[in-house]
């Protein structure tokens, strides 16, 4: 009995030993954690926070549509256009999603550039990046006006469920918001690139030392994160 508790003991200090060896060696982890920038960091932490706000909104919006006792809008016809005499479902939507994918293979390009420090390729795809960017915003806001023409309000739409409309402007908005403030900052760090404020460790806002082009990338990290953010948009909201 006294071997068994003695035998008891010995593993529960094996095993507080060997967790503590554990913490030790993330603490200690000079590659994992020294090595990475504070803005690089950061951005990391803020679109972790960033993917719960979007993760809420989105069971918020299955929640309503899936516990309403009123018919909930066919999505192929609220958001369908009449070109030529025909009409197309989803078309706007289908063309924003594209330009919106594009602009992450814009994005990607720009980011290879710049750690080639090509500078006048890496700004010129950055700005094609925003282009796209301020045309997914366009297209936007003429779907809001479109729907708004027609009727549909944060509390109502004539079509069914009143929850369709206070969710579709919260989530879409609130995308369209991260949107727009990405495409002010692509022109931010496509002009300082541009101007080779990082090559020539000219001081300012964005600009870290000389020949570091990590504002690029961590504007990259932004952006692809926006789209990806809009693909889980398009399926839950526009094809469900």
């Amino acid at each position: 009995m006294a071997e068994q508790a003695f035998s008891s003991l010995e593993t529960d200090r094996a095993d507080s030993s060997g967790l503590r060896s554990i913490a030790a060696d993330f603490s200690s982890d000079r590659t994992a954690f020294r090595n990475v920038s504070w803005g690089k960091a950061m951005m990391w932490i803020f679109l972790l926070s960033d993917t719960f706000v979007f993760s809420s909104f989105l069971i918020a919006y299955m929640t309503a549509r899936m516990s309403t006792t009123v018919p909930w809008p066919n999505a192929s016809e609220v958001f369908a256009l009449t070109i030529g005499g025909v009409t197309l479902p989803l078309i706007l939507i289908a063309i924003m999603t594209f330009v919106l994918i594009s602009s992450s293979g814009t994005m990607a390009m720009a980011v290879n550039f710049a750690y080639r420090r090509e500078r006048r390729k890496t700004a010129a795809l950055m700005l094609a990046t925003a282009l796209l960017g301020a045309s997914f915003v366009g297209m936007q806001a003429f779907e809001w006006t479109k729907l708004i023409h027609e009727g549909v309000r944060p509390w109502g739409n004539p079509w069914g469920a009143a929850q369709f409309g206070s969710t579709f402007f919260m989530i879409t908005g609130f995308h369209g918001t991260h949107v727009t403030f990405g495409v002010i900052f692509l022109l931010i760090i496509a002009r300082k690139v541009w101007r080779g404020d990082f090559d020539q460790e000219r001081r300012g806002f964005f600009t870290s030392r000389k020949g570091r082009y990590e504002a690029v990338e961590i504007m990259g990290l932004y952006w692809h994160f926006v789209d990806l953010v809009w693909v889980f948009i398009f399926a839950f909201f526009y094809l469900w």
